[in-house]
C-alpha cells in the first residue's frame, strides 16, 4: 500500500486539512508521516485519524525538502507519496497508477491542479513537481533521497538526474490528481528565486555533459534574470549569481550520458512528439505559449528540418513551447479548437487530447 509523507512548518492548520483529506479518502492500511521542520511551535498530531495511521516526527532543525528523508525511513511500504502541508490527492487514482508501474518507473508525476482550476508550473516530462509524486522507496533511499544542501527547490531535478543515471525513469499518470493550495505563508519570491537560481546551476554543474555545460548555465541565467526584472526581484538574482559564483566549484561532476541529458531537458520527449505528431508536407512551424525549455522544444523542431517562423497564422504548425506537464496541459485545452496545435511531447496512453481539454 501506501505511505504519505508530509514535511511542514508552523502551518497547523494547513497541515490538519491535509491530514484530513487524505484520511477521507479511505486508503487500505495506508499510512501518513508527518514531520515536523523544527516549528517554532508543535501542536502533536493523533496516532490515528479516521482510520488512517499517522507517525508524527520532531526534527530539532528545518531540513527543508530533506525532512523527506526521514520520512522515507520510517515508511513500511514500497510506494512512499510526497506531498506538501498543503497539497492532497483528490481521490484514489494513485493507487491504480502505483498498480500500472512498470519496473524501471521509478517515480509518477502527478497531475497538479491550483484552487483557480490552472495545473501547476514546473517539471518536466521526466523532471516531477514535488508536492505531488510517488516514488519506489528503496530507490529513494538507495539514491541518497534530497540533498540537504538544496533546502527547497530545484532539489527534484537532482533527484531525477540521479534516477536517470540509475537506469529508471520517472512517468506522468493524469489518474494521479493532486490539488495544491499553494498557501502562501511562508513564501517570498526574492527567496525562491536566489533558491532557484543557485540549485539549478549546482544541478547543471554536476550532470550537464562538457559539450552542454557553458551553454546549459548561459541560458539558466538569462532566464532568470528575465523572470527578476518581471517580478522586481533584481537584488535576489544578482545575490544568488554570487553565491552561484563562490559554490559552483564545489559540485562534484557526474555528467549524464548524452541520450541521458536529452531525456532529463525534455528534448527526447519534444523529438518524439515532432517525429509522430508533425503533418504530412508540414514545412514551417512556431512556437505558441512558450515557458520552461522552450528552447528545447525550438531544437526540436529545427532537428525535424522545419523552418521556425514569428506569425502563428503564417504557420503549417503551431507547437506549444513549454515542456512542463501543467502549463502544456492548459495551454492544450486553450487552443482546443485549433487543428494544427501541437503538443511538444505524447501524452501518456491514459490522456488522450480530448481528455486533456475536458479535464
Amino acid at each position: 500500500m501506501l505511505s504519505f509523507i508530509l514535511p511542514t512548518r508552523n502551518r497547523h492548520a494547513e497541515l490538519d486539512r491535509t491530514i484530513r483529506s487524505i484520511a477521507g479518502l479511505g486508503i487500505d492500511r495506508a499510512e501518513l508521516i508527518v514531520v515536523d521542520n523544527a516549528s517554532d511551535e508543535r501542536e502533536p498530531v493523533s496516532g490515528m485519524i479516521d482510520g488512517l495511521r499517522v507517525i508524527d516526527l520532531e526534527l530539532p532543525e528545518n531540513l527543508g525538502a530533506a525532512a523527506r528523508n526521514v520520512g522515507a525511513r520510517h515508511a513500511s511500504h514500497d510506494w512512499i507519496v510526497m506531498l506538501d502541508d498543503d497539497s492532497h490527492p483528490l481521490d484514489t487514482g494513485v493507487l491504480d497508477a502505483v498498480a500500472d508501474a512498470g519496473p524501471r518507473v521509478g517515480a509518477i508525476a502527478g497531475d497538479i491542479t491550483l484552487p483557480d482550476g490552472s495545473r501547476e508550473r514546473g517539471g518536466l516530462p521526466e523532471v516531477f513537481v514535488g508536492c505531488g509524486v510517488a516514488l519506489r522507496r528503496e530507490l529513494f533511499l538507495s539514491l541518497g533521497g534530497y540533498d540537504h544542501a538544496f533546502g527547497y527547490y530545484a532539489e527534484e531535478y537532482d533527484l531525477c538526474a540521479r534516477l536517470i543515471a540509475r537506469g529508471y525513469r520517472v512517468s506522468y499518470d493524469p489518474r494521479f490528481r493532486v490539488l495544491h493550495r499553494k498557501v502562501s505563508r511562508g513564501r517570498s519570491f526574492g527567496r525562491i528565486l536566489h533558491r532557484l537560481v543557485r540549485n539549478t546551476g549546482w544541478v547543471t554543474a554536476r550532470y550537464a555533459p562538457d559539450a552542454e555545460l557553458e551553454h546549459s548555465l548561459d541560458d539558466m541565467l538569462r532566464r532568470y534574470a528575465r523572470v527578476a526584472e518581471a517580478e522586481g526581484v533584481t537584488d535576489a538574482f544578482a545575490a544568488a549569481q554570487a553565491e552561484l559564483r563562490r559554490t559552483i566549484g564545489e559540485q562534484t561532476r557526474a555528467p549524464l550520458a548524452s541520450q541521458q541529458w536529452e531525456r532529463f531537458t525534455g528534448l527526447v520527449a519534444a523529438s518524439e512528439a515532432m517525429e509522430r505528431g508533425l503533418p504530412d508536407g508540414a514545412r514551417t512551424a512556431s512556437i505558441i505559449e512558450p515557458g520552461k525549455n522552450a528552447s528545447v522544444v525550438r531544437e526540436a523542431i529545427a532537428r525535424r528540418g522545419l523552418i521556425i517562423v514569428g506569425d502563428a497564422a503564417c504557420a503549417d504548425v503551431r507547437v506549444i513551447g513549454t515542456l512542463s506537464p501543467g502549463p502544456m496541459l492548459d495551454a492544450l485545452e486553450k487552443h482546443r479548437d485549433d487543428p494544427d496545435v501541437l503538443a511538444p511531447w505524447i501524452l501518456p496512453r491514459t490522456l488522450s487530447r480530448s481528455q486533456a481539454q475536458a479535464a
